[in-house]
């Protein structure tokens, strides 16, 4: 799964004139691209953006606590919580979503057909905590009667230069978590025959992930679901689920000092991505208009599947806390109070 090229830092300033001056750290998409290139700002706030790769944001963020306001891995949010870590407040703005499970990429010799054949197997993984295997876990368990128990997981990044470094991530009673050594990397233990498949695979170069070889493209490797539409339609259908990935989160120390800034950051990323479904709209319409898209699909287009807030996202904020418990990542099922600011709770 591709995120960005090579270039994983861009700075620009916005904002509506004077204000705080605060800084905010992205990842380009449709519903941020607006905030980044500095069209829309927040009231009362002069912002220095940044567009940076996820795996280098959330690794610098919750290393060096380098952002005022930023992009957040959700399960990392959640662990650090958990752990007694305040320096952040959420905000829920939850900047991308997937059917993470179709994302799970296999070696075709490796006797490897349907998920329940992942058992038993080695299975990679960039980083154990992260968002994206923490909901592919869930859902192989939840759906497919696959434990995490039941697979021996290898992970690339090495404790200093990862989330968990800085979250104190251990891994869970009874999962087997191997540190791939330094000197080599997923996509070449892959190509070795050393891993029967992956969670995820990062190939794009930032500071934290290491992996480089085009195993999307290898006639070797090929996803878990061939039909990754299908798996969606049927997850979805199944559970009402749309899994979120990142949040938003402002240091606590802002939070506090200016509480008004959490309130005025939601409201752009708001206008944000109502910018963006304007944008999307814009576009199909042409589809409709030559007849490529019969006219009665219009009020499924219509509706928007991602949005912010927690009234409209509970269902996934309450699967992901329950998954985060199940797999040991925190050691209690968080409540949503203890994750978001008071001013948000009932957006």
């Amino acid at each position: 799964m591709s995120f960005m090229g090579p270039e994983t830092v861009t700075s620009r300033k916005s904002g509506n004139g004077g204000g705080l001056n605060l800084s905010l750290a992205l990842t380009p998409n449709l519903r941020t691209r607006p905030v980044l290139d500095g069209q829309l700002g927040a009231d009362g706030i002069s912002l220095n953006s940044l567009e940076l790769h996820p795996s280098e944001l959330f690794w610098r963020q919750l290393k060096f606590t380098e952002f005022d306001i930023s992009e957040m891995s959700m399960s990392s949010l959640l662990m650090a919580i958990a752990r007694g870590d305040d320096r952040f407040v959420g905000i829920p703005v939850f900047t991308t979503r997937y059917f993470f499970q179709v994302w799970i990429l296999i070696r075709k010799d490796a006797g490897i057909e349907k998920p329940e054949d992942l058992k038993g197997k080695r299975v990679g993984v960039p980083e154990y905590q992260q968002t994206a295997a923490l909901w592919s876990r869930g859902i192989l368990e939840h759906e497919f009667g696959v434990a995490p128990k039941d697979m021996e997981f290898f992970m690339e990044r090495i404790p200093d230069i990862s989330h968990g470094g800085s979250t104190g991530f251990q891994p869970p009673e009874g999962v087997t978590v191997n540190y791939i050594s330094p000197e080599t990397n997923m996509g070449e233990m892959f190509l070795r025959k050393e891993l029967d498949a992956t969670l995820l695979y990062l190939p794009d170069g930032n500071l934290v992930d290491r992996s480089t070889a085009d195993l999307e493209n290898h006639p070797n490797f090929g996803p878990l679901f061939p039909d990754p539409y299908a798996e969606g339609k049927r997850y979805f259908e199944k559970t009402g689920l749309f899994p979120i990935n990142h949040g938003m989160v402002v240091r606590r120390q802002v939070a506090e000092e200016h509480p008004w800034v959490v309130l005025n950051v939601y409201k752009m990323m708001e206008q944000a991505a109502q910018h963006a479904e304007t944008q999307r709209l814009a576009h199909i319409r042409n589809h409709f208009d030559v007849g490529l898209l019969p006219s009665e699909y219009e009020d499924a287009i219509a509706t928007p599947l991602v949005r912010h807030g927690i009234i409209a996202n509970r269902k996934e904020l309450e699967a992901i806390t329950q998954y985060s418990f199940e797999q040991g990542l925190t050691p209690r099922k968080l409540a949503l109070e203890e994750v978001f600011a008071e001013s948000v709770m009932d957006k």
